[in-house]
């Protein structure tokens, strides 16, 4: 059995600091995929309330950001394996998206970006005229 000293060296940081802090956000898993001329993004947030997500685009660059507030209280805890505090996911997007058009909902711990494609990078069809070319012609006096 190999070991990895820096993947332990990163678990037990996010043990002692714990995962999330300011300066390593948490992970924000992610699927996305084609359907027809939008393309979807999903990302799972359970338990990250609404009015702590905010999205940015800034030029071709999507930024989502959620926050998860930590648990406050008096109890012991026993096990905490869901990363609390800041969540954090940047996404290069293609100049072929529409990011004008971006919707985004959230439902049931589930942030889905529906992002169309844009109108100049649709696929279309170019007619070709045909028919005789007509010629000027020009008399040359001298």
């Amino acid at each position: 059995m190999r070991t990895d000293p820096f993947r332990d060296f990163d678990r037990l940081a996010q043990q002692v600091l714990g995962a999330g802090t300011t300066s390593r956000p948490a992970v924000m898993p992610m699927d996305a995929w084609r359907e027809g001329d939008t393309f979807v993004i999903e990302f799972d947030l359970p338990g990250v309330p609404a009015e702590t997500l905010d999205i940015d685009v800034e030029r071709n660059v999507l930024t989502v950001r959620a926050e998860r507030p930590r648990r406050s209280g008096d109890w012991e805890t026993l096990a905490s394996e869901r990363p609390s505090g800041l969540f954090s996911r940047q996404l290069v997007l293609g100049d072929n998206l529409d990011l004008e058009k971006l919707e985004a909902s959230y439902d049931d711990g589930v942030l889905r970006l529906r992002v169309p494609v844009a109108e100049r990078a649709k696929p279309r069809r170019i007619e070709v005229s045909s028919g005789t070319r007509s010629e000027d012609t020009t008399a040359i006096s001298s």
